[in-house]
């Protein structure tokens, strides 16, 4: 099968890289011909001396290391979880702002607002989301209206802010997306 590109897989606030989520979309990644990474952002979630959500500064940071790097090597999608969502789609705005633009955002669980950090905001590449009409920290409407803003392909799903019951769903969008990329 030929390369298709690379991967960032970001797991969200207190997760890891070995997270259920971002396993499995490791999994759909290779089954597509794209080559992965999942970045461990765990010592910084730890930091919370920094904020109650760790160092997020540091986590835009080393991610937008990786991402640069990635890039410079083709075609780059970038995908998230909660706190993984929003630095995947912030990073993903600067490499475009850059000229170095990702192919696609896949965004799970995705945070609209992050205390004083920037709102989120994304390039104008495909975007699909996932989010649960139960999420408990980002209420559905405001997603729906976020998407909406950026024609993104949105999937509503019967389930909570850490989507434990649509890992599989989760999965199966990545696919479509990654899908759509190879059409």
């Amino acid at each position: 099968m030929k390369l298709r590109g690379h991967c960032i897989l970001s797991h969200g606030f207190e997760s890891g890289p070995d997270a259920t989520k971002v396993t499995a979309l490791a999994g759909v990644a290779e089954r597509f011909g794209w080559t992965h990474e999942r970045p461990d952002y765990s010592d910084l979630d730890a930091r919370r001396e920094i904020g109650p959500l760790g160092d997020v500064p540091q986590r835009l940071a080393r991610l937008r290391a990786l991402a640069r790097s990635a890039a410079e090597r083709g075609p780059l999608v970038m995908a998230g979880s909660s706190l993984g969502a929003y630095i995947s789609a912030r990073i993903s705005l600067e490499l475009s702002n850059d000229g170095a633009p990702v192919k696609a955002l896949f965004l799970m669980a995705p945070p609209l607002t992050m205390g004083p950090l920037p709102a989120l905001d994304a390039p104008q590449v495909p975007i699909s989301i996932i989010h649960g009409w139960d999420d408990e920290l980002i209420p559905a409407m405001a997603v729906v209206e976020w998407a909406q803003g950026r024609r993104a392909r949105l999937l509503m799903v019967d389930d909570s802010h850490p989507l434990p019951a649509n890992v599989q769903t989760s999965a199966d969008a990545f696919a479509a997306l990654l899908s759509s990329l190879s059409a």
